[in-house]
């Protein structure tokens, strides 16, 4: 009679589901992966077809992502819509040109023109006046006799759409005195209360003002010669191009 052969005990089958379940992981973090990547191949697919509707011209990576017809209508609409930016831009440019004129008769049958000056910038249309004229030196008070010429001047800005900015700029030469420590707090009171006067006197709803002081910090002459610190003892009234509503609209 035959013995019989005892098997040993495996002990080593608890490999078996380790290496299942390590197979498992693998697959689940290929997968993953895989995802991810078509996630990310799809919105870079996306990001090229904006590039393209916005006529910035084929996608970086050089494949073609739309059809034809598509990009067509695509380059269509894009062309379309900067057609219209351009005629709202060019009317917008007509529209401060008018003002700039009637701005400068104003201040031309006010006595103003000697100082006091305009120009067109992208930002708008910029009213330049002379501190001597609006303040006393180192105050921020507005002169009594002035007043009555900037109301009329603030009932005109009333009848516009656009923002407003008032702006404070002085020289580099240092103050300091009881009421202000430095050019920076007399370049922002006095256009504080530049804006403060056209919300009382003349009826400019406060959402469209805005007051800057700059102190020295934005010169249009030579700090170094007496004329060019007095063309920086300023105050800029800008009537804002209306293509900056949007962004001003969105400040809460």
């Amino acid at each position: 009679m035959k013995k019989r052969v005892e098997k040993h005990a495996n002990h080593e089958r608890w490999l078996l589901t380790y290496s299942d379940l390590i197979t498992l992981l693998m697959i689940f973090f290929v997968v993953m992966y895989a995802s991810s990547n078509v996630d990310s191949t799809k919105y870079k697919q996306i990001s090229d077809s904006f590039r393209m509707a916005l006529g910035t011209g084929a996608s970086p990576s050089g494949n073609n992502i739309i059809t034809s017809d598509a990009a067509g209508n695509l380059d269509a609409v894009a062309n379309m819509n900067m057609a219209a930016q351009k005629i709202k831009a060019a009317e917008e440019t007509t529209k401060l040109n008018d003002v700039k004129e009637k701005v400068d008769k104003f201040l031309q049958g006010n006595g103003m023109a000697g100082n006091a000056s305009t120009k067109i910038e992208d930002r708008g249309l910029i009213i330049s006046l002379k501190d001597t004229v609006i303040f006393d030196n180192a105050k921020a008070d507005i002169k009594p006799e002035i007043k009555p010429r900037l109301i009329e001047l603030g009932k005109f800005l009333n009848q516009l759409d656009n923002f407003v900015r008032v702006e404070g700029h002085t020289d580099s030469v240092a103050m300091h005195s009881y009421q202000f420590d430095s050019n920076w707090e007399l370049s922002a009171t006095r256009a504080t209360n530049v804006i403060k006067m056209l919300i009382a006197e003349s009826g400019v709803t406060p959402k469209r003002l805005s007051a800057v002081g700059y102190g020295e910090f934005r010169p249009v002459g030579d700090n170094k010669t007496e004329v060019g610190r007095s063309r920086n003892r300023r105050v800029d009234i800008i009537i804002m191009d209306n293509k900056f509503n949007q962004v001003e609209n969105n400040i809460k």
